[in-house]
């Protein structure tokens, strides 16, 4: 249990602060490509506005964006400071070109005096993705561009180099990726070793509890055994009275308490008190559920059983007869009356599944995982006639995850309810 709790704790500590790290890291990300798309769309819109060039002086005034509203430069001006993406360098660090076209797509004047990577030769590409685009932005080959419409039938494509740029998105991208990566593997580190001292306190309730019931269950024993004795005497000397068998019955029912907690106490430990090995479950399993044939058909119901034969499984053949045991009890205490029972074992490639199905009062879905907790009844107010204490399924749950398998409940239909236990 203490194995099964730290690692749940890992795995919710580690999920937690993965998906901290991976929504910091794509957020700094989707920002830093907003704010760098935002400032070569500005600087597009600079040179659209401009006819295909850049101002080498300050746009102050009225237009839009910055500009004044007749597109031009405002002469004698120079910038006396830096405006968003745009500073005096900015006309002679910029690379772009231009493409002046109709609406055939015949290309009437390229501008490519402020470039040195494109030629003549190489407008015809970029032309046609322009063509294809239409109006608006797009990317294409290491630039952006901008599309716009001049005048009646006319067009002007403006190609603008954001190499450098996009290749500062991919390297703070790459970095990010990479530090991610690297705080989730110190992160694990650090809570792989501190979390035995997180679930410490935990672990210190546990283990005393399970040592409670160690030592009551050894304190009990004996005055159990004391008041079994004495009741057999009493009856030697008196004869058989209902008074006897009664407190004869409970004292029987009492020492079955006692030793199925003593064994849940024993199930929840580190190492499992388990000895596998290679037996013959097929007959372990047909064995256990012949013993039980008598005892269903006491209750009106006949036992069907349907059992793969000549099935080997590496496991503790005490531990699965008593899963078999447990599974077969509640489905012949809790079935509706005169109707069969069935239990199954099969080979899967992992392991074995050992199942019941049995008619039965209608249950809630969603209540079905209870079943397999400690002294939970669905029924309460069936507790006395089943004689049970509540707790099987629970050993059953422990036999399973011993054998790193697992227990499910799931409802058939409205009145049918199915137990498999999956052994691996």
């Amino acid at each position: 249990m203490i194995k099964r709790l730290r690692k749940r704790f890992i795995r919710i500590a580690m999920l937690s602060v993965t998906v901290v790290m991976v929504l910091l890291a794509v957020l700094v990300n989707a920002v830093n490509f907003a704010s760098t798309d935002s400032d070569l769309t500005k600087t597009l819109d600079m040179i659209c506005e401009n006819q295909g060039t850049i101002p080498e002086h300050a746009l102050l005034g009225g237009g839009r964006k910055g500009f004044p509203e007749s597109g031009g430069a405002m002469p004698g001006k120079k910038m006396e400071k830096s405006q968003g993406p745009f500073n005096q360098e900015t006309p002679y660090a910029t690379r772009y070109f231009c493409l002046f076209y109709d609406g055939d797509g015949i290309l009437n004047r390229a501008d490519l005096d402020h470039i040195a990577a494109i030629t003549g030769e190489d407008t015809g590409g970029y032309l046609e993705t322009a063509l294809k685009h239409g109006t608006g932005y797009g990317y294409t080959s290491g630039y952006k561009y901008c599309v716009i419409k001049q005048g009646e039938d006319r067009y002007m494509a403006v190609f603008l180099d954001c190499y450098q740029e996009l290749r500062s998105v991919r390297v703070v991208a790459a970095s990010s990726l990479l530090a991610v990566i690297i705080c989730v593997i110190l992160v694990y580190i650090l809570v792989v070793f501190f979390s035995g001292k997180a679930i410490d306190p935990v672990v210190q309730s546990a283990e005393r509890q399970k040592q409670f019931i160690t030592d009551a269950g050894h304190e009990l024993k004996t005055p159990i055994t004391v008041i079994a004795t004495c009741l057999k005497v009493l009856e030697m000397e008196t004869g058989k009275q209902k008074w006897i068998d009664k407190a004869a019955a409970q004292t029987e029912k009492l020492k079955d308490l006692v030793n199925s907690l003593v064994m849940l106490s024993r199930m929840d430990e580190e190492e499992l008190p388990l000895k596998p090995e290679l037996f013959a479950v097929s007959d372990a399993v047909a064995e256990t559920a012949e013993s039980f044939v008598d005892f269903a058909r006491s209750r009106g119901h006949e036992l069907e059983l349907e059992i793969a034969p000549d099935i080997r499984y590496c496991g503790d053949e005490y531990a699965i007869r008593q899963l078999v045991s447990v599974l077969l009890d509640n489905a012949i205490k809790y079935a509706s009356e005169n109707t069969p029972i069935r239990i199954s074992l099969e080979k899967t490639r992992k392991g074995i599944i050992i199942r019941t199905v049995n008619t039965c009062e209608k249950l809630d879905p969603e209540g079905l995982d209870r079943l397999f907790d400690r002294f939970y009844r669905a029924d309460p107010s069936r507790s006395e006639g089943t004689g049970g204490f509540g707790i099987g399924l629970s050993i059953a749950r422990s036999i399973a995850e011993g054998h790193k398998g697992s227990v499910k409940a799931k409802c058939i239909g409205e009145n049918e309810i199915e137990f498999t236990a999956e052994l691996k």
